[in-house]
């Protein structure tokens, strides 16, 4: 039996009540432990993630190198217009990168906090045409 077990990913922010409800609305997940300085959630997949109160806690400015890119999550949808749509929807914002491979495979953004993640599109599993 493994000593250590799966772990959560942990993001730093200020108010760890409204970044747990933008998580949770994006992945369609349930609350699964909070106290006054952290929340964590599980989503429809088994997704962990945990937001922790500090209240020093400065977004990253990636793509920027003022402050280094902190943490990056990847989330792999099906159609990126629409998840596009819904995390504009739920206070995230688009982010412009110079190396975005292009807007068909993968997307940028950030959270209401700050935190930088991207929309990746589900390779098709269909034989190519052509």
């Amino acid at each position: 039996m493994a000593l250590v077990k799966a772990g959560v990913v942990v993001l730093d922010c200020s108010e760890p009540e409204r970044l747990a409800v933008f998580y949770k609305e994006l992945l369609e997940a349930e609350e699964t432990d909070a106290t006054a300085n952290r929340v964590e959630i599980r989503g429809a997949d088994g997704t962990r993630l945990a937001f922790r109160r500090d209240v020093n806690a400065t977004p990253p400015s990636w793509p920027r190198p003022e402050n280094a890119l902190q943490a990056h999550l990847d989330f792999v949808v099906e159609d990126l217009d629409e998840a596009e749509r819904r995390v504009v929807g739920l206070g995230g914002r688009p982010l412009e990168t110079k190396e975005a491979p292009g807007p068909f495979e993968a997307r940028c953004y950030a959270d209401p906090a700050g935190h930088s993640f991207t929309l990746r599109l589900v390779p098709s599993t269909a034989p190519k045409q052509g």
